[in-house]
């Protein structure tokens, strides 16, 4: 089910719907397409952007907080010069009001790329939520939704009737057992991530095409450093203020759009419970936190090729991947 507003992007602002031209996927088969991944701050939209450029490219973004529209600053969106350079794609294409699930980013993304190809030219992927990463890469299976410790604690407190009528709500079709508080617990964590129904990922459907997975990592000490960087730039950006102007504008505190690293700091700051640096030390302590999940998630695929992204990994990169596209 495609969400209401959702859209592409040119770089000069002009927003076009999927559904228009859109080119079947056959475009994409036997295509080989780069990916950028890594832990947050490490610097994929730099890369991502010289790799589009050196090989006449395109950037799918693959970010469950930059799709949405009216929070640049929050999500870290790619600025106006780098998106003057190329073109991205699903940033800022979703009403911050609704949600957004993986399957639905997945047909999203699939349309771009195919239109991408449609046009002679090699789709980039490039992003930091890898759970999107790997259902754009490998299909998706009900194994590739993580436990959320949080999350789950707050459902075990849950009785099973209050579970099975939460569970049904997600998805009217479930069929599991409904008196298993287990099975329960972890069907609606997987619903909340993935969106129903959930027999929908019982199997794997692997893409056409062939990912190169290039992993960009640093030593802890330079990555947490450009964490704490860039999150003292969001507060001098205005991250508190866009943070207010999206609740002003009708966009719930727990909507998705503002459930990520700097959200919830922010209404803390607007509601006089923390200070401005107070803000920016819980933002680096999350984001840090947020990267170390990210590496250890990587670091179990052995299809990722590292660079060392401490000094400029782009000759590198680019030779190695002009060996594999021709």
């Amino acid at each position: 089910m495609r969400p209401a507003g959702a859209e592409t992007t040119a770089p000069d602002g002009t927003r076009t719907s999927p559904d228009r031209g859109r080119e079947p996927e056959g475009r994409l088969r036997g295509l080989t397409v780069p990916m950028v991944l890594g832990p947050t701050a490490v610097g994929k939209s730099r890369v991502a952007v010289e790799i589009a450029r050196a090989l006449n490219g395109e950037i799918v973004v693959c970010d469950s907080r930059q799709v949405y529209r009216g929070l640049e600053v929050l999500s870290n969106q790619p600025g106006p010069e780098e998106r003057r350079q190329v073109r991205h794609h699903l940033v800022g294409v979703v009403d911050p009001r609704r949600a957004f699930n993986v399957f639905q980013f997945v047909e999203l993304a699939r349309a771009a790329m195919a239109a991408i190809a449609a046009r002679g030219r090699v789709p980039v992927i490039e992003g930091g939520t890898l759970l999107w990463a790997d259902a754009l890469a490998r299909g998706f299976s009900l194994g590739d939704v993580p436990p959320r410790p949080e999350r789950r604690a707050e459902l075990e407190r849950l009785s099973v009737a209050e579970l099975a009528e939460l569970a049904r709500r997600l998805d009217p079709d479930l069929d599991i057992d409904l008196r298993n508080p287990a099975r329960l617990v972890r069907a609606i964590e997987i619903l909340e991530v993935a969106g129903p129904p959930l027999s929908r990922l019982r199997r794997r459907c692997p893409p056409p095409w062939t990912p190169i997975r290039i992993g960009l990592v640093t030593d802890l000490a330079t990555l947490d450093r450009r964490i704490e960087e860039r999150a003292r730039r969001q507060l001098e950006r205005g991250l508190i203020e866009e943070v207010a102007a999206a609740l002003a504008a009708g966009v719930p505190p727990d909507a998705p759009a503002l459930t990520g690293i700097g959200a919830a700091e922010a209404r803390a700051h607007l509601e006089g419970r923390r200070s401005r640096e107070q803000v920016a030390q819980a933002i680096v302590r999350a984001d840090r936190r947020y990267a170390r999940r990210q590496l250890r998630w990587l670091r179990k695929d052995p299809e990722v090729n590292w660079f060392d992204a401490t000094a400029d990994p782009l000759p590198g990169i680019l030779e190695f991947l002009r060996e594999r596209i021709r």
